[in-house]
């Protein structure tokens, strides 16, 4: 199985940017969709999630708004659409693929399959 993460970079607060991950080696539409982030020297934190379907997501608080999950299961796809980014926001971003399709779940121990991670970096 493999997660490849991608779409960060530079940009200055306020700006945007997409990520996308895209998955092989498993059934896409059989998992749901997780994106988590982990800055210096903290844990890593839930940002938003995605039911296999798409019908049913959830965010973290800090970034409800502003961020937009969405997947797209005939590409294997799932992508974090970034919005009015804050430099709290800077951070490596993982997406992440849960076996319990039906559930968007917020705790990372749930989750079977990561990437490897894009790096996310917004100054002010």
């Amino acid at each position: 199985v493999q997660l490849q993460a991608s779409g960060g970079g530079l940009v200055q607060a306020g700006g945007s940017l997409r990520l996308s991950c895209v998955a092989s080696g498993l059934l896409f539409s059989s998992y749901a969709m997780g994106w988590f982030r982990q800055a210096p020297g903290k844990e890593r934190e839930f940002v938003a999630a995605i039911t296999w379907s798409g019908l049913s997501t959830s965010y973290a608080d800090s970034v409800k708004g502003r961020f937009t999950i969405s997947r797209d299961n005939a590409k294997n796809t799932v992508s974090l659409q970034m919005n009015s980014l804050k430099p709290e926001d800077t951070a490596v971003y993982y997406c992440a693929a849960d076996a319990d399709r039906y559930y968007t779940n917020n705790n990372y121990r749930g989750y079977a399959y990561w990437g490897q991670g894009t790096l996310v970096t917004v100054s002010s």
